[in-house]
């Protein structure tokens, strides 16, 4: 139980941090400043969440991350399974945590409804989007998997590497996806601006959902035929 008390408080830390800033500075590449901002909040939130609960839970605080543990022989699947609630629960933690502190009963504007991530960047495109999300989780969760190896000889800067790695992804894909990489981090944030009245993020909410995993599942196989 107290793993997944880990990764509740993990992924409602990331969704607080990472779209709480996205909703504070918002996500203007053109304006370079709050695009930057808000990849680092991300980034960071898992540095902090490495360095706090990794020692407990592994600090997955995604339902992707996860999915590759558990290919890999990391994990069990009653865990996988209470891994995922967990997060999903934490995520909707986080946003709560948003509303409360930012809902005027407006639609929600250029602050990012919740931080839900969209396709405007890719026009519109599902397959663009999908591809995007799917090339990002895998680079993300690969470097995870390579990082955590047993094999791996990284001292203590393990977390330092994946939060910057997020960060690293999230600064490509802002633009074009609002970056998941992390279906715990966008099923809240989507219901949340759906309630609001802004239900476009709802309607493509499955690709981030979906192309999250399979980048995940890509990258666990890739990992495992390059270790063996």
């Amino acid at each position: 139980m107290k793993k997944y008390v880990a990764e509740f408080i993990g992924t409602a830390v990331l969704v607080l941090m990472g779209c709480g800033t996205a909703m504070l500075v918002g996500c203007d590449y053109e304006s370079g400043s709050g695009y930057l901002l808000t990849a680092l909040a991300f980034g960071l939130s898992i540095v902090a969440m490495a360095y706090c609960i990794g020692n407990i839970s592994g600090c997955h605080i995604n339902p992707a991350v996860s999915l590759a543990v558990l290919m890999t022989g990391g994990m069990e699947k009653k865990d996988f399974a209470g891994y995922v609630i967990a997060q999903i629960l934490g995520g909707f933690a986080g946003t709560g945590i948003l509303a409360a502190i930012f809902y005027t009963g407006d639609i929600p504007d250029m602050t990012g409804c919740y931080g839900a991530n969209g396709l405007s960047g890719v026009f519109g495109s599902m397959v663009a989007g999908l591809l995007v999300e799917v090339v990002l989780t895998y680079i993300f969760v690969l470097t995870i998997l390579g990082v955590t190896s047993k094999k791996a000889n990284h001292g203590s800067f393990g977390g330092l590497i994946i939060g910057l790695t997020l960060t690293f992804v999230h600064i490509f894909g802002i633009a074009l996806t609002g970056t998941s990489v992390n279906p715990a981090r966008s099923i809240a944030p989507a219901v949340f601006s759906a309630i609001s009245g802004y239900t476009d993020p709802v309607v493509s909410l499955w690709i981030f959902i979906v192309a999250p995993l399979v980048g995940a599942v890509l990258a666990a196989l890739t990992y495992k035929k390059l270790e063996a």
